[in-house]
């Protein structure tokens, strides 16, 4: 079905093309002074050498209003301000009642989306480094899912090169089935700890090390077999992370820089054969247009090493041309931090030089800022370490018990486990993508696990207080009701914020910015509460009660859809 906003566009649209005889955006936006306003007729009177006011008055006479808006008034210069009528919102959202998608349409033209995320590297434990890239990219999976695209997930692991050389040896050195239980433990960073000091004091074992990776490179087989323990032990503790995190990231999804290993000559040939190769310094290099240094030199993108060796920028000229040719995705997401900004900037040019990457194909850095703690820095444990996912996780977890305990000490044990889990697992989840993921943003545990203000607990709440509305009542949501009476000056703002949820999940699927969709959740909690203080449900009269049980219904499941597609449960009770 066609949305509010989509109605509205296209018989202003219509309108403007007929008063200009040619195509016009009219561009509509949600206004202070009416539900919605136009403001395209003053871009145009400069075209037509007109006067503003008389043409948006021209465009308003060309088409009917009277079956969606209860006034259309010309302002100021030249806005065009409209008024909906409180019955065709009223039909708007019995459409939206009957149907299980809320009013958002599934993709016209669905795509192949690769979403590059996560990515930690074998033998080393996750940290909150990983998290927002972790829960930026599950969420962008979830939306992109949900409006039918198949979307492909790639979790980059970093399980190739020259530590793998030092870890081979210190695993040698511990013995198979000593090393297989520590990495069991799930404890990576004292064993990769171990290797480093190793191989930092002791010439011998660099020596070995070194000649390790040689023997990695050239497919040695008990070399392969040590690597792969290495792989599959990091694997079960990243899955065991991801299933603490409430992430859709399974073993099917790991796709580590080895994967890539036998088509790095290939790379290297088609850029020759193309004539992008070049030499440096004895390198091999591509330098893509537009990129220079503080000298204004050409930057290059290292695509050969002087000793032979490949590294990243290979593997990920080859993921690029994997992803395309082999995939045949049109849109590749990489959820990886700012700093990585330029490289991967020069690496889609290269590919566009080379001819992978072109329309309709596109490739997008989501780049995300840094997680800091109360003093401005890196967020770290009190001791100055890095804090480890997990921990955070469990931490989250802990506090939620502990609040659930002093707000609801009635609940089983069961249900307070497993409330706990949702309200703490979610609290950080929205922490992180209610901000602005370009900038850092200050982990505050207080403010994120409050049930005021716009936190994930807020509108967690917020639902399960209209779930409880309807236990109380003794009722059931009416989903075959197909019309709804809007009245109150809080219905109708209700009404107008629920039917703009198709708008911003187009919007946010488009832009990947996923604090519009926590901005838009927050906001029709606060319009909820409005509604609700303001106009009696259960103690309405019959039609009046049976209309805004609709409301409150499609506000209880618009609000669990959202927290659903940031990655986040949304409980019945709390």
């Amino acid at each position: 079905m066609a949305t509010l906003q989509q109605l509205l566009h296209d018989r202003l649209a219509a309108a403007f093309a007929s008063v200009a005889g040619e195509p016009v955006d009219p561009s509509l936006r949600r206004s202070q002074h009416a539900d919605f306003q136009a403001d395209a007729a003053l871009g145009l009177a400069r075209r037509l050498r007109g006067n503003p006011r008389q043409i948006a008055a021209d465009v308003v006479g060309r088409t009917r209003w009277d079956d969606l808006c209860a006034a259309v008034e010309v302002s100021g210069p030249g806005f065009i301000n409209l008024t909906l009528a409180d019955d065709a919102l009223g039909a708007l959202l019995g459409a939206a009642n009957a149907d299980d998608r809320l009013g958002v349409p599934l993709a016209a033209e669905p795509e192949t989306v690769v979403v590059d995320y996560s990515a930690p590297n074998v033998a080393k434990e996750m940290h909150v480094g990983h998290l927002r890239s972790t829960v930026i990219g599950d969420s962008v999976v979830r939306l992109l899912e949900w409006l039918g695209h198949r979307v492909i997930r790639a979790n980059h692991l970093g399980d190739w090169g020259t530590p793998f050389g030092m870890l081979i040896e210190h695993l040698l050195d511990l013995g198979g089935a000593e090393a297989a239980h520590e990495l069991s433990l799930g404890d990576l960073n004292t064993f990769y700890q171990a290797a480093r000091a190793k191989f930092d004091s002791d010439e011998d074992f660099k020596t070995r090390a070194r000649n390790r990776v040689v023997a990695l490179q050239g497919g040695d087989e008990q070399t392969v077999r040590l690597w792969r323990l290495l792989v599959q032990e990091s694997e079960k503790y990243f899955l065991s992370v991801y299933d603490r995190l409430d992430v859709r990231l399974t073993g099917a999804d790991f796709f580590g820089e080895s994967a890539y290993n036998d088509m790095l000559p290939q790379v290297l040939a088609e850029l020759d054969r193309l004539g992008l190769l070049r030499e440096s310094d004895g390198a091999r290099v591509v330098f893509p247009a537009g990129f220079t240094n503080r000298e204004g030199e050409p930057l290059p993108l290292i695509v050969r090493k002087r000793d032979g060796g490949f590294g990243y920028p290979a593997t990920d000229l080859a993921a690029i041309r994997h992803r395309l040719h082999t995939l045949h995705a049109t849109r590749l997401l990489y959820v990886v931090g700012l700093p990585q900004r330029q490289h991967f900037e020069m690496v889609y040019e290269v590919a566009r030089e080379a001819g992978w990457l072109r329309p309709p194909a596109r490739a997008e850095h989501v780049g995300f800022g840094s997680v800091l703690g109360p003093d401005g820095k890196v967020f770290r444990t009190r001791a100055g370490a890095t804090v480890k996912l997990i921990d955070l996780v469990d931490e989250a977890v802990a506090r939620a018990a502990a609040l659930i305990e002093e707000k609801n000490p009635d609940l089983d044990a069961t249900e307070r486990a497993e409330l706990a889990r949702t309200v703490g697992i979610g609290a950080v989840k929205y922490a992180d993508l209610s901000n602005d993921r370009t900038r850092d943003y200050v982990f505050d545990w207080d403010r994120m696990l409050s049930l005021e203000g716009n936190t994930a607990p807020y509108l967690q709440y917020a639902r399960a207080r209209i779930e409880s509305i309807f236990r109380r009542g003794a009722t059931a949501p009416d989903r075959s009701r197909r019309t709804v009476t809007v009245a109150a000056p809080a219905e109708h703002a209700l009404a107008l914020h629920l039917l703009a949820f198709p708008e911003i999940v187009a919007e946010t699927a488009e832009s990947l910015d996923l604090h519009q969709l926590t901005g838009y959740l927050f906001r029709l909690a606060t319009l909820f509460t409005s509604f609700y203080e303001q106009c009696p449900v259960l103690r309405a009269e019959d039609d009046v009660r049976a209309s805004r049980l609709v409301l409150c219904d499609l506000t209880a499941r618009t609000l669990a859809r959202g927290l659903d597609l940031l990655g986040i449960g949304a409980p019945r009770r709390m």
